[in-house]
């Protein structure tokens, strides 16, 4: 499988959002855009090849294609496809990401973020940039797990942090997040065991004492709100977890937090 290694934690710079139509000139077209990366979602059928490796085009495939690259299409009639083109920034870990791959039940998704990056360019750059920015983290996960270079995340356990961290103001037990992650609660601790080091337990303790940290440092809501805020509203429990997980009471948290600059909450 032909792989690029793309960088998203900053956003892309977009020089051009549209529909391609390719075909009402003859059934072949060759390319190369020297600095700017190719992101298209096709509805057609073809025959794509990047720097000489061949790939089937079907509707619902998506592709992204590095600066520089070769790209030869031979199509069967007009064609029309979305396309990104683009500038990729240079910071945080690399992914690995297929040069063309179908999107599956992404599709939708990612045809909704195309759709409203291309209302909104060119006239809200800043808005468009967004979508496709959430289009390409949509890309860089379509991926099965165990494709080489690729870090190997559960289904069952993203699942289940998304779920946590969705709830955290809620009662959480380990066996309904189970349920929700289609997986046996054994099999659950064994997933967080080996990923974080912690037990579902534990995991969801540090959360919840991470956001009371946050909270207590940067806002101004009352420890009995950010009690509750992370599912402990009993007082007496919220102070006692604290001591034991942050090493200090929230008032003493709270009054350690950083001065000018803190962003109260509304």
């Amino acid at each position: 499988m032909q792989t690029v290694l793309a960088r998203l934690d900053e956003p892309p710079a977009l020089a051009d959002v549209g529909i391609g139509v390719h075909g009402p000139a003859g059934h072949v077209d060759v390319f190369s855009l020297a600095d700017l990366w190719q992101l298209h979602l096709y509805r057609y059928q073809a025959d794509l090849a990047v720097d000489g490796t061949p790939h089937s085009i079907r509707p619902g495939h998506v592709s992204l294609v590095p600066p520089g690259s070769e790209v030869r299409y031979r199509y069967r009639g007009r064609s029309e496809h979305f396309y990104v083109h683009l500038r990729l920034g240079t910071a945080g870990n690399p992914h690995r990401i297929p040069v063309i791959q179908a999107a599956g039940a992404e599709l939708d998704p990612l045809t909704a973020r195309l759709r409203q990056a291309l209302a909104a360019w060119p006239h809200t750059p800043a808005r468009a940039a967004a979508e496709v920015w959430s289009a390409l983290w949509r890309i860089a996960v379509l991926t099965p797990p165990g494709e080489p270079g690729r870090p190997t995340v559960h289904p069952a356990l993203s699942t289940a942090t998304a779920l946590i961290e969705a709830r955290l103001a809620e009662p959480l037990t380990v066996p309904e997040i189970a349920r929700a992650a289609g997986v046996s609660h054994n099999h659950l601790t064994r997933l967080f065991r080996a990923a974080t080091g912690e037990t579902v337990v534990g995991y969801i303790r540090a959360r919840r004492m991470e956001r009371a940290r946050h909270f207590l440092r940067a806002t101004t809501l009352s420890i009995p709100a950010i009690a509750a805020s992370v599912g402990i509203p009993d007082l007496h429990a919220f102070n006692k977890t604290c001591r034991r997980e942050l090493g200090a009471s929230p008032r003493t948290i709270r009054t350690a937090r950083p001065g000018p600059g803190t962003t109260p909450a509304r």
